[in-house]
């Protein structure tokens, strides 16, 4: 292997696949996104003339994989609940209750993300995910940087709608959760996004 190509893998390979999961939030899609990420990167290196940062350079050609990855798909993807294994979790392991409480707080945020544009989308993952900054992030979608602090100041409200209307919603489901009802029609009715 080439030993440029070999540095870029093992020095950027957990943030393509990181971006690139919470782009399309599901990790056989993610890590298909990655390899093409590789082969368009094999194609294209001899061309990269460092006008930005190697790692910015790869995020671009992964939101463009990711872009087409959502054209072909016709339609947005919604949240799947995130698998945990042991390898992610750590040592020094929380109590399962704290597990259960990061988990739900994760899916909350995954959902409210999910409603946002994927323009939104983009601007949050790099920005408070992947840590770019603005002229990172501008320069990895090829915006201008005034594009990003507005889209990112719209994504941000959006978002916070989201999680408000996500809390409304919760509310108003515990508070017809009758005693009567079986589990089943309880989460039947907690399914429901009306």
């Amino acid at each position: 292997m080439d030993p440029v190509f070999e540095q870029l893998y093992e020095q950027y390979h957990d943030d393509l696949f990181n971006f690139l999961y919470y782009m399309v939030r599901n990790r056989e899609h993610a890590e298909d996104l990655v390899q093409e990420v590789y082969v368009k990167v094999l194609r294209s290196y001899k061309r990269f003339k460092g006008q930005c940062s190697e790692k910015t350079w790869l995020l671009s050609i992964a939101r463009h994989v990711a872009v087409d990855f959502f054209r072909k798909q016709k339609r947005r993807q919604w949240v799947k609940a995130s698998e945990w294994s042991e390898e992610q979790l750590g040592a020094d392991e929380p109590m399962p209750e704290e597990i259960a409480i990061q988990n739900e707080e994760i899916q909350l945020m995954y959902r409210c993300l999910a409603r946002c544009t994927v323009d939104q989308q983009l601007v949050l993952v790099l920005r408070f995910i992947q840590s770019l900054s603005i002229a990172e992030t501008a320069a990895a979608l090829g915006w201008t940087e005034s594009k990003v602090k507005t889209t990112q100041h719209r994504a941000l409200k959006a978002l916070k709608q989201h999680m408000e209307e996500e809390a409304e919603w919760e509310e108003w489901r515990h508070e017809k959760n009758f005693p009567g009802m079986s589990d089943a029609s309880n989460i039947a009715l907690s399914s429901c996004p009306w």
